[in-house]
């Protein structure tokens, strides 16, 4: 069964200055990194997933798929407020040949730990056992803390699979490695700001918002944690995370990567709305920053 391994983006969805999504722009991003990185994780946070409609998130899926052409495999974020919308998202994705899906817990109301549940069961009976379901632990855009019983029952009782942990506390991730990995459960890092720390507990995959617009230097990282070298790492991750300062300077990671995308190149996309586009004063910034560190 499916693991994930290696360095694999939350990548963005590129929309159109109108709103729209720009699929062009996202068959050039997608051909970039399916050459960069080990795998892709699609219409998760960075891809704007609460701000796309269901066929639009299909839609996305495909061309995503087709694009890959098989080179990286693909974990399908399908998290939504209502479990029937996530299941049928799921169920798509499996058909079109995803080797993954991922669902943050289901947002805007407050649920108990057995509404959770049930929120992941129909998840993987729309895609069976032997398929990948992984949860996405994000505080931030679930709502609530999804606590370390909860994601034991949701390993045991349900038959998730793996976990994104997107806590961004490395002691809850030494508890996930060392009460949860195992041959029948994966644990990924869900930022590219502790994967020296995470590679130390035995972790083998993150998931890194900066792979979008600078994959090179997260794969290099990657290599330096897996080969064991943690003195080059550290200092590698040091660098990342300079990186990760100057995204702040677009009011979000988020909002940076597009402005670095286009920064270098790549690709000229937009945000959609409600978010706003970062100014040409912080593009400005971005890219002095960025040449301050020999990146571009």
């Amino acid at each position: 069964m499916y693991r994930m391994k290696g360095v694999i983006p939350p990548m963005i969805t590129p929309f159109k200055e109108n709103g729209e999504v720009d699929y062009e722009g996202l068959v050039t991003l997608v051909s970039f990194l399916k050459d960069e990185v080990h795998g892709l994780f699609i219409t998760g946070s960075y891809g704007s997933t609460a701000l796309l409609q269901p066929e639009e998130r299909k839609k996305i899926a495909e061309i995503v798929m087709n694009t890959v052409g098989g080179k990286i495999p693909v974990t399908v974020h399908v998290g939504t407020a209502d479990s029937r919308t996530a299941a049928d998202l799921a169920a798509h994705a499996k058909t079109i040949g995803a080797a993954a899906v991922s669902a943050v817990g289901p947002f805007y109301y407050k649920h108990n730990a057995d509404s959770i549940c049930q929120f992941y069961r129909e998840i993987v009976q729309a895609v069976g056992d032997d398929f990948p379901v992984y949860v996405y632990n994000n505080v931030s855009f679930q709502g609530y803390l999804m606590d370390l019983p909860l994601i034991k029952r949701l390993k045991e009782e349900v038959g998730v699979k793996g976990i994104k942990d997107a806590t961004f506390d490395i002691m809850t991730h030494a508890n996930y490695i060392r009460t949860l990995k195992d041959e029948r459960f994966d644990v990924a890092s869900g930022t590219e700001a502790m994967w020296l720390q995470s590679r130390v507990l035995g972790t083998e995959a993150f998931i890194p918002g900066l792979g979008n617009a600078f994959p090179e230097i997260c794969k290099k990282m990657w290599i330096e944690g897996m080969e064991g070298r943690y003195d080059d790492c550290r200092q590698t991750q040091f660098q990342v995370n300079e990186l990760r300062d100057i995204m702040y300077l677009a009011k979000s990671t988020q909002l940076a990567v597009y402005a670095m995308l286009e920064i270098r190149g790549i690709v000229k996309c937009y945000p959609r709305s409600p978010f706003i586009p970062a100014s040409e004063e912080e593009k400005k910034e971005i890219r002095l920053r960025l040449k301050a560190l020999n990146m571009i």
